[in-house]
Order: C-alpha cells, then sequence, then structure tokens
C-alpha cells in the first residue's frame, strides 16, 4: 500500500445538493458495471462479475471488498482458477487522478478468489472512490466515506436499514432505493443476507420468482460459496454496495433457521452431518464474501462510532446463545441460559457504560422488546407462528428472540437502570415486520415501570411475513392481529406485519428518527417505494413517538 497523501477532509454537502446529484451518482456507478464485465471477457479472460463493496468505516480506514473471476471455469464454490494479483486503489476523485492509497491483493481459490484490503492511514469523514485491477480487467468503481474522528462534533447521521433479503421470494428493490438516495452515511444489515434453504422449501407464496444457486441446501462451503455469490449478481445490491459503506452482521438463516450454539432447528444431525463443521464453512464464506472485518473470537461482534453523537454496538446472538426452550417452558428465566454468552454480555455492558456519545445505537437481531401474544383467532394464530417459527398453539411469547432469554434481558435493562445510561436504541431485523416500540422494564406494570430504551424493527426486504403466508392482500386481515397485539403490549405503539421494504434512521442531538418505507411489490424488479409512517424518540426520554412525516 502506498502512504495516503495528506489530503484535507471533503466538506460534507448541503443535504438538498446530495440529494439532487442522488440520481446522477446512480447512473454513474451503474457504467463500468456494464462496460468493464464486456471489456475483461474480450481481454485476458478476468472478470469482475459480483461488484464492490466497502464496509466497517473507521476515523482512519475502510475495508474494500471484491470478487475477481479469473476464468470461466471458476464460478463461486468450485475451487477452481490460478491465482490472480489483484491491484486496489483509492482516491479522492472520481476520475482517480488522485491516487492517495493502492496496493495488491494476491487471491486464490482457498479464498474463492475474494478480495479484501483493510486501508489504513487516511483522512477522517472524507469521501474516497475505490476500483480494482486485474489485468486489463478494471471493477465498477464504488464511492466510500471514512467515519468522523472519534471526538467530532457531528450534526447528523443517516443510516439506511434492512434485513432478511430471500432472493427466491422477490427482487432486491429495497435497494436500489437505498442506493439512490444518496444522503445516506452507511448501510446497516440486520442479518439474513442470505437464505440457507434448498429452492422452494422456504418463503415464495408458492412461486419461486428466481431460482437460488445451488438448489439444494445450502451445508458445505462450496455450497454457501455459490450461495453468496448468487446473491452478489444482484444489480441492485451491487449498486447499493457500491453507493455506501455497508454495516453488517449475521442472524440464522447465514447458517441455519434458529441457529443457536450447539445446533438449529433446520439442522439435522447425522443427515447433514457435523453441526460446528456446518457452521465453519458458512462463517468462512460469510467473511470472505461480505465487506465485513471478523472481530473478537471471529464472530460479528463490534463496535464503531460517529464522532461524539454515536456509537454502534453490533451483536452476534447466534454463536453463543443456548438452545430456545420450549413454549410455556419455565426455562426461558434461566440464569444458565443466555442469548448473548457471558463474555458479549460483560463486553455489550461494559461498553454501554463507558460510552461518552449522545447515542448508543445496539445493532440487534432478535427483538429485545417483549411480546405477548394472546386473544388471536385460530386463522391468525398459525401463519403468525409459522412467520416466527413457533408452535401454532399455545403460543404465548417467541423464545428466539429476547422473551426467551429473559435473565440476559433484565440484566441488560437493569444495567442501563443503575448506571443511568440513556438514549439507547435498538436496531432490530428477523421478524419480516415492522415495529416501534418502548423496550419497559416490566412490561406488566409499563407505562408506570417506565422504558429502558426503544426499538426500531425493519421488515423483511423480499421474505415472507403475514399476508404472504394467508395469500390475502396486505392490511386487511392482519390488522386483527396488530390490534390484539397492541392491546397485549401497550409499550408497542405501531407494527406493520404485511409491507416489505426498509427504514432510514436519521440521528441529530435531539433525537433518533426512524422513516419506514415499503416497496409495491417484491415480485416485481421495478416495484416502486413510498414513506409509509415515522417515529422518533426524543433525547433523554427512551420513549417513541410517531412523527408526521420523513426527514428531508
Amino acid at each position: 500500500m502506498t502512504e495516503p497523501t495528506a489530503t484535507a477532509p471533503t466538506a460534507r454537502p448541503a443535504r438538498r445538493q446530495v440529494i439532487q446529484a442522488a440520481a446522477l451518482t446512480a447512473g454513474a456507478l451503474a457504467l463500468p458495471l456494464a462496460a468493464t464485465a464486456g471489456s475483461a471477457a474480450a481481454v485476458g479472460g478476468a472478470q469482475f462479475l459480483h461488484g464492490v463493496a466497502s464496509g466497517d468505516p473507521l476515523p482512519d480506514g475502510i475495508l474494500l471488498w471484491t470478487r475477481v473471476t479469473p476464468g470461466a471455469t471458476a464460478v463461486p464454490g468450485s475451487g477452481l482458477g490460478p491465482d490472480t494479483a489483484v491491484q486496489w486503489q483509492l482516491a479522492t476523485d472520481r476520475a482517480f487522478t488522485a491516487v492517495v492509497a493502492s496496493g495488491t491483493v494476491t487471491t486464490t481459490a482457498a479464498t474463492d478468489h475474494t478480495v479484501k484490503a483493510d486501508v489504513r492511514g487516511l483522512r477522517p469523514d472524507t469521501a474516497y472512490w475505490y476500483r480494482f485491477l486485474a489485468g486489463d480487467a478494471v471493477s465498477p468503481v464504488g464511492r466510500t466515506r471514512t467515519a468522523p474522528a472519534a471526538d467530532a462534533a457531528v450534526d447528523r447521521l443517516r443510516l439506511g436499514v434492512a434485513s432478511c433479503a430471500n432472493w427466491e421470494a422477490g427482487y432486491f428493490s429495497a435497494y436500489r432505493h437505498l442506493a439512490a438516495r444518496g444522503d445516506l452515511d452507511v448501510f446497516l444489515f440486520l442479518g439474513d443476507y442470505i437464505y440457507e434453504y434448498a429452492s422452494g422449501a422456504y418463503g415464495t407464496r408458492g412461486t419461486v420468482v428466481r431460482p437460488h444457486a445451488p438448489a439444494n441446501e445450502i451445508i458445505t462451503l462450496a455450497d454457501y460459496r455459490t450461495r453468496h455469490g448468487r446473491y452478489k449478481t444482484d444489480q441492485d445490491l451491487q449498486a447499493l454496495h457500491a453507493a455506501v459503506p455497508t454495516i453488517a452482521i449475521w442472524d440464522d438463516h447465514e447458517f441455519a433457521n434458529d441457529a443457536w450454539s450447539g445446533g438449529a432447528e433446520n439442522h439435522t444431525p447425522g443427515a447433514e452431518g457435523d453441526w460446528s463443521a456446518r457452521v465453519a464453512a458458512a462463517k468462512q464464506a460469510y467473511f470472505e464474501w461480505m465487506p465485513v472485518r471478523p472481530s473478537i473470537a471471529g464472530t460479528t461482534y463490534r463496535r464503531l462510532r460517529y464522532g461524539k453523537l454515536a456509537d454502534l454496538h453490533l451483536l452476534d446472538l447466534r454463536s453463543f446463545r443456548s438452545q430456545q426452550a420450549g413454549i410455556g417452558d419455565g426455562d426461558v428465566d434461566s440464569a444458565d441460559r443466555s442469548i448473548t454468552g457471558r463474555a458479549q454480555l460483560d463486553w455489550l455492558k461494559a461498553g454501554l457504560a463507558a460510552s461518552d456519545t449522545t447515542w448508543r445505537l445496539v445493532g440487534n437481531e432478535v427483538m429485545i422488546s417483549p411480546v405477548a401474544f394472546l386473544s388471536l383467532p385460530d386463522y391468525l394464530l398459525r401463519p403468525l407462528a409459522q412467520l416466527l417459527g413457533l408452535p401454532g398453539e399455545g403460543l404465548a411469547v417467541n423464545t428466539d428472540q429476547w422473551d426467551g432469554y429473559t435473565h440476559d434481558r433484565r440484566e441488560l435493562l437493569g444495567h442501563l437502570k443503575d448506571h443511568h445510561i440513556t438514549n439507547t436504541v435498538f436496531l432490530t431485523g428477523d421478524i419480516h415486520s415492522a415495529w416501534a416500540c418502548d423496550v419497559p422494564f416490566e412490561a406488566a406494570t409499563y407505562p408506570a415501570s417506565g422504558s429502558a430504551a426503544t426499538e426500531f424493527v425493519v421488515t423483511s426486504v423480499s421474505s415472507d411475513n403475514i399476508d404472504d403466508i394467508l395469500k390475502v392482500a396486505p392490511h386487511t386481515l392482519s390488522l386483527v392481529a396488530v390490534a390484539a397485539i397492541q392491546s397485549a403490549n401497550r409499550h408497542v405503539k405501531w407494527t406493520d406485519l404485511d409491507s416489505h421494504g426498509y427504514g432510514v434512521l436519521d440521528i441529530t442531538a435531539e433525537r433518533a428518527q426512524m422513516d419506514y418505507y415499503v416497496l409495491s411489490d417484491r415480485t416485481k424488479p421495478d416495484a416502486t417505494a413510498k414513506w409509509a409512517r415515522s417515529y422518533r424518540t426524543r433525547s433523554g426520554t427512551q420513549q417513541i413517538e410517531r412523527v408526521s412525516a420523513p426527514v428531508n
């Protein structure tokens, strides 16, 4: 790597200027993809077919990612193809007349010909362009930005937020709309980036919109690599990764449904091999194919910071958790069971207590807000149970969520109270529905007991929700379930069980606001998006309130 030059930080453009430039930026990002794919195929055989990405912004660094295809047989998961030298370049202009850092990585079949460059020595809060070269092949061009300095006064932070993208169930239009905004600092993905099932086995409403590769359930390293490779061919996904840096955590489907430390609901020992071997394969493929730094013990739990405004505590709620308890099982309250594992919970508590930022954001795979499902008719109870992976009768709580690990939740919320920690916001995916909640100290006595934190849950990009399972029009039968949920859970301020889409979280010193956007039709590649609702929490309140319009 060459030493970065002492370029001055680029000033953040005015919000209006950024929005006006969004369409031009999105178009510019798309052009090299079409142009270089053809030229690379014509000269020397090397191609960049899976886009580019950046991730985990630091004040002085950024992680760059791509995958090179050195020849026709070197497809993802094949184990074929020669060692290939790939040069990366980072510049302060899109024309690459001011290259400030560069280097070469030799990638091989041992890493599925993926390429990562963890570039350091950069300027904080600075926009950069990057690309990769292999022989005569030139990759698409990506744009990224480093985080502000740790002590910087940051006026605003804006994150695109998404989760649960099932390739077979629909298109990734949510990613296209996020990419086209042009005003995001980062893209936060909260888990289920891929799905492990065999083709047609999960969440397609009876119709496979576009088939998985491989067609079988993924179990081996080659399988997971092939599935990641298929996802990375999506043009909307490529556009978003090229437009803005990514911060990602995994959930269960990056491994298998309802995963825990010793197994998963969708894993049969013997028939599908050893669980630890499957997890090792899934993790290896994940870190090869995602713009994510492996952190403590090779997991995704780690901490990032945006100046004095916010820090982001990213959790791994699959690698260390105890097996899910049965419905009605008193084990949900046992101190011997954990969703985080002891080391991660201590790490989270210490980080929250030591935080000196205005906001403490927690990237959280499964809901921490308690939810009781009561008084639902059978025709709604059963599809809701199917969505949540629970038995169809006697449903009280979702034991895959923090509801199944109440000792950990009480310890964490008690820690917030005892240390007077405010402005904690949980950002959650997993359950293919959108929610805005207070996180009560005691749900039974809320609001008198008070709220420890707030939680914004984003719906799925494409994975089935209630109307898909029932095969009915959105916001018809599900409204009965919504009314029952909110009646039984006064801390739940809003839920949408039917829509697909994404969120945009906008943070200032005064408030954190989540704007929820929904897609017109997940099965259409040109699906439109529209604003649906907005909720915010004001600094110091630990409470959710509705807002009449999205942030401009």
